[in-house]
């Protein structure tokens, strides 16, 4: 198969990432800085083309794609090297306890009648929008958290307080019965894509910063096939990222839930 020029650039952007993190690495080191200006002298000393967009390199590393086989090797049994953003254009390489957000398989599962326009699944451009739109067509927030939700933007790019910028998949703010007023920020991811620990503790601070008198409720949704998706409350508990809640949900025509199904749900109520 024919290389294409994503696959270039995630190549070029490891590469890039893995020289800044071996300048700076020494045995026993937990956490150490780097800025954004050492990917052209990165670049330049290695013989490589610049990237372009300069943020999307750490960006990738950050969200899209695991760190170079050589950073994981340096990592202690139970930890794992992240990055977190340290103000304008500044990062840091930081060794934290392994947080992983995946599926319960052994969840029940929770059939929806699929409300997606048959138009808007055929053309998604990829497993995030397509995520993101059965989300909102199917009112999967609302249906999850018990109260009424209204996408206010999706990727939203903003700057943070001591973090620098970053982008939030999908904001929604909402409210319930007793006019309490929500801040939902939601996380999508697809495929085989991990949830993302560092963007949810930015999203809640982000959502702290900008809307300090809604009350914020982090969500994470994921595909685990086409037509079924985890859905996640999450908080932040001690530094570490915890699951408030977690619900399956399958979407099928209508006419597949039938009376055993609605007797089941009647009973879980």
């Amino acid at each position: 198969m024919a290389d294409t020029s994503d696959t270039r650039n995630q190549s070029r952007y490891k590469v890039l990432i893995e020289k800044i993190f071996f300048d700076h690495y020494k045995d026993g080191l937990e956490e150490f800085a780097f800025a954004r200006d050492q990917l052209p002298v990165a670049a330049n000393a290695l013989g490589i083309e610049l990237p372009k967009n300069l943020g999307d390199v750490v960006y990738s590393i950050r969200y899209r794609t695991p760190m170079p086989d050589s950073i994981l090797a340096t990592q202690p049994e139970g930890k794992e090297w992240i990055i977190e953003g340290a103000g304008r254009s500044r990062y840091l390489f930081k060794l934290v306890p392994v947080n992983r957000i995946v599926p319960n398989a052994n969840l029940l599962t929770i059939k929806i009648p699929d409300a997606t326009p048959e138009i808007i699944a055929a053309y998604a451009l990829s497993d995030e929008q397509a995520l993101l739109a059965k989300v909102r067509y199917n009112r999967l927030i609302d249906i999850f958290l018990g109260i009424a939700a209204y996408s206010l933007q999706n990727h939203l790019r903003t700057t943070v307080s001591g973090i620098g910028q970053i982008e939030i998949d999908e904001i929604y703010v909402g409210l319930d019965r007793h006019g309490r007023q929500y801040v939902l920020p939601v996380q999508a991811k697809g495929g085989r894509d991990q949830l993302s620990v560092v963007q949810t503790k930015q999203d809640i601070l982000c959502c702290s910063e900008k809307f300090p008198n809604l009350i914020c409720r982090s969500i994470s949704a994921q595909f685990m096939a086409s037509d079924l998706i985890a859905m996640f409350e999450l908080a932040v508990e001690d530094g570490h990222v915890k699951v408030v809640d977690e619900k399956h949900y399958r979407l099928v025509p209508s006419d597949q839930i039938g009376s055993d199904d609605l007797r089941a749900y009647n009973l879980r109520g």
